[in-house]
Order: C-alpha cells, then sequence, then structure tokens
C-alpha cells in the first residue's frame, strides 16, 4: 500500500535524470499562466483540464512520460489519466521545482 501511495505522489526513487538521458518527455500539467512563471527547459505545458483533448500532442504511448505540476497532485492525477487512456510508461515527478533538482 505504502509503495502505491509513494509511487502515486512521486516519492519514489526513480532516476528521473536517467529517464530525460533515454528519451522521457516531460509534461507540465499546470496552468499556461505557472508555467510561464517558470517550468523545466524543454518540457511540455498541456494543463490537466486540457490533456484528454491534447493525446494527440503525446503520439508514442510507449515514450516515457514525466508529469509534474506544483506540487504533485495535478501531476498525479494526470498520470492516472495518461495511464487509463493506454501510455504504459508514466512517472509522476512531483512538483516542477523538485523535479528540476533531479534532473
Amino acid at each position: 500500500m505504502l509503495d502505491t501511495i509513494n509511487q502515486l505522489f512521486g516519492f519514489n526513487k526513480t532516476d528521473y535524470a536517467d529517464l530525460i538521458k533515454n528519451g522521457a518527455v516531460i509534461v507540465d500539467v499546470r496552468s499556461k499562466e505557472e508555467f510561464a512563471g517558470g517550468h523545466i527547459k524543454n518540457s511540455i505545458n498541456i494543463p490537466v483540464d486540457q490533456l484528454l483533448k491534447n493525446l494527440s500532442r503525446l503520439k508514442d504511448k510507449n515514450k516515457t512520460i514525466i508529469t509534474c505540476c506544483a506540487s504533485g497532485m495535478r501531476s498525479a492525477s494526470a498520470k492516472t489519466l495518461l495511464v487509463k487512456n493506454g501510455y504504459t510508461d508514466v512517472h509522476n515527478g512531483g512538483g516542477w521545482a523538485s523535479l528540476n533538482s533531479k534532473i
């Protein structure tokens, strides 16, 4: 149970730098305004409330995706949504600033 909670909220020991090095894409699910205030270089901004309408931007369902937001809550929701829509390798990176320090 604890492992599931840790994974859901991005508290696992995932090597995000290695995922990025191997081609992972970061999807920042904050609002456009939040994203404009600061974000991880090369991340894609798709606000969580627009994610379903923009799945075509994430064409390869087997590509590694790392979701992030401000605190980890929206990115957890985005991860769940992506997995339910057939994406096979999705990681919740949690808050963008924390994720940025790990890569």
